[in-house]
């Protein structure tokens, strides 16, 4: 799963939770990815070499290329989040890094922090938020449907827990 509990580094009475969304290609898949999409889409040019022709398709091989290469590129950008909630004895923060830099925070008192699943009603099935200190704030919305299920039976028993 794209999401662990530890122990706090700042404070010791408290427990922190990672989570990221899930990147199925890595650095090194990456460039794999786009050696063999260059060299596969170079053999039906084999045919027309030496020819005009080859000039006129080539353009249009390396847009389609070029394409590719900035889709994986903005999509591995965009999977830069990293969510950290801290629960200490009295506290429930949570911070969010988003891909651009900005940073959203949201803290309340830990008895007041509440999980809650709604299972149809959020902009993905089995949405989880957190409500506390008069605001609701999503959790782990880019889990898949059954991470954020375990995920919302595991904040409910966190929170229970003191």
């Amino acid at each position: 799963m794209p999401y662990n509990w530890t122990a706090s580094q700042t404070r010791p009475d408290a427990q922190e939770l990672h989570l990221w969304p899930h990147q199925s290609l890595q650095p090194k898949g990456f460039a794999r990815f786009i050696l063999i999409t260059f060299a596969l889409s170079l053999m039906p040019l084999f045919a027309v070499m030496g020819s005009a022709v080859l000039w006129g398709l080539l353009p249009f091989m390396l847009a389609a290329l070029a394409g590719i290469w900035f889709a994986l590129t903005r999509s591995r950008r965009d999977a830069q989040i990293l969510e950290v909630l801290t629960l200490s004895d009295d506290r429930a923060h949570l911070l969010r890094r988003n891909p651009r830099g900005d940073v959203q925070e949201w803290d309340c008192n830990r008895y007041w922090a509440k999980p809650a699943l709604h299972e149809k009603d959020g902009p993905v099935p089995y949405y989880v938020t957190l409500s506390g200190n008069g605001r609701e704030v999503e959790i782990g919305a880019f889990l898949s449907e059954e991470e954020r299920v375990a995920l919302y039976d595991e904040l409910t028993r966190a929170l229970r827990h003191r």
